[in-house]
């Protein structure tokens, strides 16, 4: 029974790795349609039925391109710059709870890789280590261009990973954990008589609001595309890449989007809960894989909105980035973990 179990978590762990791939790998093919409608055209449709083996193309483009080395580069943080930002947005979704319990054998079987009951700060720490892969690949290339953008990710990063922190610490005083499985299994509890609707959004708005905004600035989105400022710095940090050097950097972004769809999705909007989940009668597995193309459906909602707003927003100025992070953001988060844990200090005092 132990061998089997453990046959089964390592099925669910390349599951999980399977599924970001490909989730990263046609939101490529899926930006460019949502650019395509949203700027009235086409967009890919020669490759494949409706486009749909441009991601390949492109995959086996970038694969047999000429990698091309500057000659004064740091050889060896040139190639491990875009690895590292590759490995840390992968190990990223290895605590995401991707649906609720199986029982199989008279067994329960959890959909996560792994579970920690830290699991919110395991996916900080490793986002926190991604820009790292963007300053060594932007300090390696020797290019005053690259060098610009790598600084400006770190400053970036570092500027709103405090208000996304503080963000985080007024959903954990709503919480009291920091296992994301537990604080999705929270979310399915009754609210006003409706089964899995009790989702963090409606305690944190606030919250959340900050955390979709840093979100955007810890993924290099649009509007917070400094380091790679094409107008601005060419191609930013990866201007010297070709080949997988560059495909490497660019996919790391797609995977790095879906983790954050994906941890936006499960510590706000209830995972994998959905209205009247425990009412509809259906059998405990039946449930649990309806929760699970649930949480994938907010999770394509919320990859929907990363790419909409690229196509809508201009990109900010500089000192405007820095002013939302610092002067914005950070005090609004502060207020927010002050208002809620007033919020739970009276709640204490008067119904208890």
């Amino acid at each position: 029974m132990e061998l089997s179990l453990l046959l089964i978590k390592a099925l669910i762990i390349l599951a999980v790795f399977g599924v970001t791939l490909l989730i990263a790998t046609y939101s490529t093919y899926a930006e460019r349609k949502v650019a395509a409608f949203i700027q009235d055209r086409v967009g890919p449709n020669r490759a494949g039925p409706f486009g749909l083996a441009q991601p390949l193309a492109d995959a086996v483009k970038l694969f047999f391109k000429e990698e091309f080395v500057p000659a004064n580069a740091n050889k060896f943080l040139f190639i491990a710059g875009p690895s590292l930002a590759m490995l840390t947005a992968c190990m990223s979704s290895a605590v995401i709870p991707f649906g609720g319990t199986l029982i199989i054998g008279g067994e329960a079987i959890h959909l996560q890789a792994i579970e920690v009951n830290i699991g919110i700060l395991y996916v900080f720490g490793i986002v926190a280590l991604g820009v790292y892969g963007i300053m060594i690949g932007g300090w390696a290339s020797n290019n005053k261009f690259s060098l610009l953008g790598a600084i400006r990710a770190a400053s970036q990063n570092i500027s709103y990973e405090l208000a996304m922190g503080m963000s985080i610490i007024a959903l954990l005083l709503v919480t009291g954990t920091l296992s994301m499985r537990d604080i999705a299994a929270q979310q399915g509890e009754e609210l006003f008589g409706i089964s899995g609707m009790n989702w963090n959004i409606f305690y944190q708005p606030l919250g959340f609001l900050i955390f979709i905004v840093c979100a955007f600035a810890e993924t290099n989105r649009v509007p917070f595309d400094l380091p790679e400022c094409e107008t601005e710095l060419i191609g930013g940090y990866h201007t010297e890449y070709s080949s997988m050097g560059m495909g490497l950097y660019l996919f790391a972004e797609y995977v790095n989007i879906f983790v954050a769809s994906a941890v936006m999705s499960t510590l706000y909007f209830g995972g994998y809960n959905f209205p009247f989940m425990d009412q509809l009668g259906l059998p405990h597995n039946v449930v649990t894989i309806l929760g699970t193309v649930v949480l994938f459906g907010k999770i394509f909602f919320f990859i929907f909105f990363f790419m909409w707003v690229r196509w809508t927003l201009p990109r900010f100025r500089y000192d405007q980035l820095m002013n939302l992070g610092w002067k914005i953001l950070i005090p609004l988060s502060i207020a927010n973990v002050i208002l809620t844990g007033g919020a739970i200090l009276l709640k204490q005092e008067f119904f208890q």
